[in-house]
């Protein structure tokens, strides 16, 4: 709100920061815009910030204000793409043979705008979809990932798919220590 405030920023926008193990937060950069991440914010907020956007540049104003807001539970996202990650994760091309993601609900979100039958080709971001959930702890946000990662099936195109399963089965990231 500091940094918004100190250049007249009138709008929304995403202002990114870093925390290190002492809790310090280092400024990173602001945008002018939502972050692919939005989602996060909107499961741990239940507000829909595309619709605030909209409303911000017809005019109007924000509907709360910062302490008005109030986070609940843990969210998690991650990025399935068409990457190869035995090969540094250099992007990958080819179709898309066959496509499933788990069934959406009020604590699994999936944005996409792929489907089975596409190219994927080196002409475009290597972003197929994003698979966001929402749990009370993030014990229960991580189980919820690891169920929706097995329910996340793509056939033709390589991806990271396996390398973000192994991730979430991982013991360090399980327990919280990554």
């Amino acid at each position: 709100i500091d940094a918004a405030r100190a250049v007249h920023y009138t709008g929304a926008g995403t202002v990114e920061f870093i925390a290190d193990a002492d809790g310090r937060c280092f400024f990173m950069e602001m945008n002018t815009r939502l972050q692919v991440e939005h989602p996060v914010t909107e499961f741990i907020t239940g507000l829909d910030l595309v619709e605030w956007q909209l409303r911000v540049a017809a005019g109007e104003r924000l509907p709360l204000a910062q302490g008005q807001i109030r986070a609940h539970g843990h969210a998690i996202e991650v990025r399935l793409c068409a990457e190869d990650p035995e090969r540094d994760f250099l992007p990958a091309s080819g179709p898309i043979r066959h496509l499933k993601f788990p069934v959406e609900g009020p604590q699994v979100r999936i944005d996409t705008g792929v489907r089975a039958g596409d190219l994927v080709t080196i002409y475009y971001d290597s972003l197929l979809a994003k698979l966001i959930v929402h749990g009370p702890d993030r014990a229960s946000a991580v189980r919820r990932m690891q169920a929706a990662l097995r329910e996340t099936e793509v056939v033709g195109v390589r991806t990271n798919h396996d390398f973000l399963a192994s991730l979430f089965a991982h013991p360090a990231y399980s327990a919280g220590a990554v």
